[in-house]
């Protein structure tokens, strides 16, 4: 059986990868200096991994990790618009030079096929609906542009020095594990802790901005089918469901699946983000055999029940990331 690398594995993304992993059988390694991934995403695996705790950014850690590893999923990233507005040098070493260095360790160590998450950023705020991959990219954030020179350089290791890699540009994942109390969380996460508590929704702009959510589980299959499908390397691929909503109808949708409205409070629009979203994954379908197994509403009742959970129940959900645990 193959040995998987999981950078960022302590992480939301990262750490729903290492469980299904570890639920297959396989051999699986997580690279994560908890900087942003939690070692709590991890409890239900300990036991199952092989950790090693630090930065991408650390070469020789890097070789260590990857001495013998099958494929690399690279996860690990600082995964925010804002924060990279706010320290774009900062954040450019870790998702652009450490990348780099994720990319130069996986060919010293000879391995198979790096897959690597890239994200919906770097078609920047063109009008243009749904987005395509030959879209030309117009990045509008430190992030974005993070993302796309990590693409780059993606493709020069794939056509260069022959070691394969593939790209993933992740539509607004969300799901079980991702943190809703950082300063630089994602909306979903967010949205969901205010229905539950009773506290109004902070929208930046009117909330009339679209985003083609995408539950978790979809990006998980899509790193395990990217990793192995011929013909996908040297490719990057849209990860989302191919529909989209505005932040209104998400909460909206809230509202629905908890039988309360929940209130919200407009605010200033933010610096670097896009106004609309969606993606054509029928590049993913036909080369990747890509389809997304869970829909948003489907997803986000899953979320909700996941958040809705108490301590003892998320212990529990810890050997089942889909959340299908929590929504029976």
């Amino acid at each position: 059986m193959p040995t998987w690398a999981v950078t960022g594995g302590g992480g939301f993304i990262g750490s729903n990868i290492v469980a299904r992993l570890v639920h297959r059988g396989d051999p699986v390694r997580v690279v994560d200096d908890f900087s942003t991934g939690r070692r709590s995403n991890l409890e239900g695996v300990r036991d199952d991994i092989t950790l090693y705790e630090g930065s991408i950014t650390d070469v020789g850690l890097l070789a260590e990790a990857f001495d013998g590893a099958d494929y690399v999923l690279h996860q690990a990233a600082v995964a925010s618009v804002q924060r990279t507005v706010e320290d774009p040098i900062g954040t450019d070493r870790v998702n652009v030079s450490g990348t780099l260095k994720v990319l130069e360790a996986a060919r010293q160590a000879s391995v198979e096929r790096v897959v690597y998450a890239s994200s919906t950023a770097v078609y920047g705020d063109s009008e243009e609906l749904p987005k395509q991959e030959d879209m030309h990219p117009e990045p509008k954030s430190p992030y974005a542009a993070n993302k796309l020179a990590g693409e780059y350089y993606c493709r020069v290791y794939n056509d260069l020095y022959g070691m394969e890699t593939v790209g993933l540009r992740y539509f607004n994942i969300f799901g079980p594990r991702q943190d809703p109390n950082s300063d630089y969380a994602a909306v979903v996460p967010i949205f969901v802790r205010c229905a539950l508590e009773d506290r109004p929704a902070t929208v930046f702009g009117d909330g009339e901005q679209t985003r083609d959510f995408t539950y978790v589980e979809n990006a998980v299959q899509a790193n395990l089918l990217a990793a192995k499908v011929s013909g996908a390397a040297g490719s990057v691929f849209n990860i989302g469901c191919g529909e989209s909503y505005t932040l209104n109808t998400l909460l909206d949708m809230l509202g629905s699946i908890l039988e309360k409205r929940v209130d919200r409070e407009y605010t200033s629009p933010r610096a670097g983000d896009v106004r609309h979203s969606a993606a054509d994954i029928s590049r993913a379908r036909e080369i990747l055999g890509y389809s997304p197994d869970v829909a948003f509403e489907e997803g986000l009742r899953h979320t909700v029940a996941w958040y809705s959970e108490d301590e003892k129940g998320g212990a529990a959900r810890e050997s089942d990331p889909t959340g299908a645990a929590a929504a029976r």
